[in-house]
């Protein structure tokens, strides 16, 4: 077949493809107007969603068991439309590249030739990365490229572009990591390519975990995917008890802190040093009550249809130094970092400069995975740089018997999981995209001036520190184990509508986005 057939004939599909899109455009165009009217945004704690999930649910569980795959196009339809209420174009996008990750699978599957899988895995991984650069970060390169020529006096040949004005698809930077941890894994050998393509589809579109993690790993989902489901009253409870959970600290918690913290962060000149401080430390709860309460959230929804997500917080704020709080905190993508970046740069079998090179490698990578912006990367630096730091001061004490025997006695715990919780919480000033304010905010956290006050009564401020503070401390001290088992039925029902009411009760009138939904 010449060059010339197979170029008419990639024109006469392309022009099919046009003619059936333009003949289809009026009847797509007001089907996915009226889907964003009635699932308007794809949040979780809303009236909208819950109505979009109840329907999913209840069609799900009316399938015959034996029709597995049937529930499972169920689910792959559902998660679709999911994403495409919000915008169409990137529901294909994403839909579009997770069937090029499926052929890639395959390929690989398909023969023994090690340059050729080679290709396959590189030619996958460059897809799924151009397509997140594209998105995420040509914004950020392009204005750093323009900036850096007018500096050096050279003209660039175009404007900056406006990084606000460009869509970032939610959550591409979680289904971007697990397309390519299953394509390694598959070069790896370490999974088979998946033959069914709507299990491959679920897999990454599952709507729970689609636009803000957890990071899934294939092996484990696609596993449960050919497991069939039954219906499960003890996992049920389990789902929604999360599910009310997650509702809590984002509802109760983290939208209230975001009125103490958003002020601050956006303008802190305004502000006193005192008020600055406590926006720090607000922000610290809620950066963790909005991300681990949408993970709660995830973790339920799934439960309820029959699929276990990985947990992704284990109280990170009750940890003792800054490599345990990444073993607690967004556990998914510490333990991708550790996988699919560290160990293959060597990890911490080279020597001890090595090691630390790979850490700081790994952090800078981390951190501009949340964001393309320098504060981000700043946050990422900073995060390594105390990694470093305590490797170091491990071997130091591990020297010297009595001081770290002192780090062991219940006085040396407190320090320790202060100085860790302190440590954290001043990175998390950097963990915006403008890094200016950031500088500024630490500027007046440690000059002492003068300003506005807090914008919330410092008392119900106080309460929501307290009430954390013990639940890390339940759950630290291994207490809640006991003690909840042991709770009957009726005192978890009244605890849980309790948790829902205080939710209701306490979100303020204009709830704020999750925050991990820009990553």
């Amino acid at each position: 077949m010449s060059l010339q057939t197979l170029r008419d004939a990639f024109d006469a599909c392309a022009n099919w493809v046009i003619g059936i899109n333009s003949l289809l455009a009026p009847y797509t165009d007001w089907y996915f107007s009226r889907l964003h009217e009635l699932l308007p945004e794809p949040f979780f704690n809303t009236q909208a969603f819950l109505l979009f999930f109840a329907l999913v649910f209840a069609l799900y569980w009316l399938i015959p068991r034996r029709w597995q795959l049937t529930r499972i196009w169920l689910l792959v339809a559902a998660s679709f439309h999911f994403y495409a209420a919000w915008s169409r174009d990137l529901a294909f996008l994403v839909t579009t590249t997770t069937l090029a990750d499926y052929l890639f699978g395959r390929l690989m599957d398909a023969t023994e030739r090690k340059k050729f899988r080679f290709g396959v895995v590189s030619a996958s991984i460059a897809m799924n990365l151009g397509v997140l650069c594209y998105f995420k970060y040509r914004g950020f390169f392009l204005n750093e490229l323009h900036d850096s020529l007018v500096r050096l006096g050279y003209d660039p040949g175009y404007g900056k572009l406006d990084v606000a004005r460009i869509i970032v698809p939610f959550g591409i930077s979680f289904y971007t990591f697990e397309a390519i941890s299953y394509a390694v894994d598959v070069y790896r050998r370490k999974i088979a390519a998946e033959r069914s393509l709507p299990r491959f589809l679920l897999f990454i579109l599952f709507f729970p975990h689609l636009v803000s993690g957890p990071i899934v790993r294939a092996g484990d989902f696609l596993r449960q995917s050919r497991r069939p489901k039954r219906w499960n009253w003890i996992r049920a409870q389990i789902g929604v008890q999360l599910f009310l959970m997650g509702v809590l600290k984002k509802m109760a918690i983290a939208d209230r802190m975001a009125i103490i913290c958003d002020p601050i962060f956006k303008n802190p000149n305004d502000y006193s040093s005192a008020a600055c401080w406590i926006a720090v430390l607000a922000y610290s709860l809620r950066i963790y009550c909005d991300f681990s309460g949408y993970s709660d959230m995830a973790l339920g929804l799934a439960h309820l249809f029959g699929y276990r997500l990985t947990n992704n917080f284990n109280m990170p704020y009750s940890s003792l130094n800054v490599s345990e709080f990444w073993r607690r905190w967004h556990i998914s993508l510490s333990s991708w970092l550790r996988d699919y970046v560290f160990i293959p740069l060597g990890g911490s079998r080279s020597s001890r400069w090595h090691n630390y090179r790979n850490l700081m490698i790994t952090m800078l990578l981390g951190g501009l995975w949340h964001g393309a912006a320098w504060g981000y990367v700043a946050w990422g630096f900073a995060h390594g740089l105390m990694l470093v730091i305590h490797k170091q001061f491990q071997e130091f004490c591990a020297r010297r018997g009595r001081l770290d025997a002192a780090f062991r006695t219940q006085l040396g715990v407190l320090f320790s999981l202060l100085l860790t919780f302190f440590c954290v919480s001043m990175c998390w000033v950097l963990f915006q995209p403008e890094i200016v304010k950031a500088l500024v905010l630490y500027q007046k956290l440690f000059s002492f001036s003068l300003g506005k006050p807090l914008p919330l009564s410092n008392h119900s401020f106080w309460y929501t520190v307290a009430f954390i503070a013990v639940c890390h401390l339940l759950v630290r001290s291994g207490a809640w184990k006991h003690i909840y088992p042991q709770l009957p039925a009726p005192v978890l029902g009244i605890g849980y509508a309790f948790c829902l009411c205080l939710a209701m009760l306490l979100a303020p009138a204009t709830g704020s986005t999750f925050i991990y939904f820009q990553f």
